[in-house]
């Protein structure tokens, strides 16, 4: 955001040829569809070095239905439940003379030993391998309703080079289901699935909970891929790494979690569970934050805007964002400063106008960062500090939460981190805000994308910043400039369609052609765009597939350059925004 202290519009010509850069090679990137990778030589094995163990059985999931397996009588075949790991199972019904055998034909390496293993579910079920040259094996369950793992292991002969694993149920009972298959040991030539099931997680554990979310993380599985977790016996989340946010939970209630590995040879069982129970109350929608606000930053500066004190902030502005807190020699912490220029005789004085507006049902909150921020929050430490302190800072002024508008980059892992260790010190009325650039929300896979995908439950709203940017992607692949409806609508249609919830997306914009180096529109474009996502009116040549009724609103920098202005653009754009449907 172009908040400069004192008056100097920073990167903004910068800014723009970044943007219009990256819209462009984005455009373009639409049409590439592959890049070739140089080619790199493996380093040659020592003859002396033992190859790793592989599973040598071929489609052990039965992700390629029976491909590689024979079933005698058609009495096999590929179900999608119940499953163990992966999307299908194998289920095998004897009847008559059959007890539904499905073997496969294992390549092996002689004077070997096999680890053989697979998950049964249902009526009897048998394990075994024969054509061993030495001691054939089988092991057996009578019988489960949920899976069990299945277990026993042979040696090759000094000539054998194929053997046969079979499963089978016993004649007259009912079906039987098999899944995960593993023969591991060497590799015998004959191609494999690439690795054994990994192991179960351990060290489970339930971190911070809100009113609707808890954080869950666990010990790493070498041989994982990515782990499955569930809720009260449910798959809710698929993830890569050893911990998660689980979303969407009730208030005051009371969950059991589960986690299992999983990688290509299939899933582990679900480890030892951990409880975990909600807070009071609900979402971030935060202190007194109406259904349609209108945000308005405040500077604690005097850069030629207006100088203000709260109380003189129009009473159209719902969200008041407090520009802004300053670093610390410690890294993440924060702490605030009130600038004399701003003609506060006293902090009390301060203090008493945020009290005031909180009596207005106003919420008054912090702003982190600024074109010249430079706190960084990119570790464990820096993410409590960041927490502590905000906290701290909330406590001493009655700020109601934190807006994050860090322009000079974003960790989203320990910002995610900071953000919900600062939601369970302050409780469901936290007012959590961001103010990203254009760049940095024209995908998920965005820093500051991500983090706001990763603190959903507890966000209030993204005001992401329309000017300063140049030309950008809209969300139908299109390339839409700056100052006009389209601009406004067609980027704020990547949040709508990415994943936030209408209630979390704002349009961002100057409040007078002095508030920023590019990108000023009217409040009649403003409002025009307000119309066209809410209503489907007013759009320009951008009409969006779906109307978001539930838009939260828009925001503008700043107040005091609103006020320098005479207040036209709150005076025009809040009475839209609170006459929203």
């Amino acid at each position: 955001m172009d908040r400069v202290r004192k008056g100097r519009k920073g990167r903004s010509g910068v800014r723009q040829r970044i943007g219009a850069a990256i819209a462009v090679g984005a455009a373009a990137a639409l049409a590439v569809t592959a890049l070739a990778a140089p080619a790199q030589s493996a380093p040659a094995q020592s003859a002396d070095t033992k190859a790793a163990d592989v599973n040598v059985a071929k489609n052990a999931g039965f992700e390629s239905d029976l491909s590689n397996w024979t079933c005698n009588a058609g009495s096999g075949a590929a179900v999608t439940s119940p499953v163990h790991g992966g999307t299908k199972a194998l289920k095998a019904t004897p009847a008559g003379q059959s007890n539904a055998e499905c073997s496969q034909i294992v390549s092996v390496k002689p004077n070997s030993t096999y680890k053989l293993s697979s998950w049964v579910q249902g009526s009897y079920a048998y394990l075994g391998a024969r054509g061993t040259g030495t001691t054939d094996v089988s092991t057996w369950t009578p019988g489960t309703s949920s899976w069990q793992q299945l277990s026993t292991s042979f040696t090759t002969g000094a000539n054998t080079t194929s053997v046969t694993v079979y499963t089978h149920g016993w004649y007259g009972q009912s079906a039987y289901y098999v899944d995960d298959v593993s023969v591991l040991g060497p590799d015998g030539g004959g191609g494999t699935d690439p690795v054994e099931i990994p192991a179960v997680p351990a060290g489970l554990k339930a971190g911070t909970a809100t009113a609707t979310s808890v954080d869950l993380s666990w010990t790493p599985v070498s041989t994982a891929t990515g782990y499955t977790v569930y809720r009260d016996g449910t798959k809710v989340a698929s993830v890569g790494g050893a911990s998660t946010t689980v979303t969407g939970l009730t208030p005051e209630t009371t969950y059991s979690f589960q986690v299992s590995a999983t990688n290509a040879a299939g899933e582990s069982a679900k480890s030892t569970a951990v409880s975990a129970r909600t807070g009071k109350g609900g979402g971030g929608d935060g202190g007194t934050v109406p259904k349609h606000a209108l945000t308005g930053y405040w500077q604690n500066f005097d850069n030629g805007a207006t100088v203000q004190k709260l109380r003189d902030v129009s009473s159209q502005y719902d969200i008041i964002a407090v520009s802004f807190a300053d670093a610390t020699t410690t890294p993440g912490q924060i702490t605030f400063n009130l600038d004399p220029a701003v003609g506060y005789s006293s902090t009390a004085d301060f203090k008493a106008d945020i009290a005031a507006k909180h009596a207005a049902g106003k919420s008054v909150i912090l702003s982190i960062g600024g074109e010249k921020g430079t706190i960084s929050v990119n570790s464990d430490a820096s993410a409590t500090a960041f927490a502590n302190s905000a906290y701290a800072l909330m406590k001493e002024y009655g700020f109601d939460g934190v807006d994050i508008d860090l322009e000079n980059g974003l960790n989203p892992t320990y910002m995610t981190k900071a953000l919900r260790q600062l939601s369970a010190k302050a409780g469901a009325k936290l007012v959590l805000t961001m103010a990203p650039q254009t760049i940095d929300m024209q995908s998920t896979s965005g820093g500051y994308f991500q983090t706001a995908l990763n603190v959903k439950d507890i966000l209030t709203v993204v005001n992401m910043q329309y000017y300063n940017s140049g030309s950008m992607l809209g969300c139908d692949g299109k390339v839409y400039s700056q100052g006009s409806v389209d601009f406004l609508t067609a980027l704020a249609c990547i949040q709508l369609e990415g994943g936030l919830d209408p209630s979390q997306v704002g349009i961002g914009v100057p409040a007078s052609t002095r508030g920023a180096g590019s990108g000023y529109v009217a409040p009649s474009v403003v409002n025009n765009a307000l119309d066209c996502l809410t209503r489907g009116t007013g759009c320009g040549s951008f009409k969006p597939s779906k109307t978001y009724p539930g838009l939260r609103g828009a925001m503008t920098w700043s107040t005091n350059w609103d006020a320098t202005a005479g207040n036209a653009w709150s005076n025009s754009v809040g009475p839209k925004v609170h006459s929203l449907p």
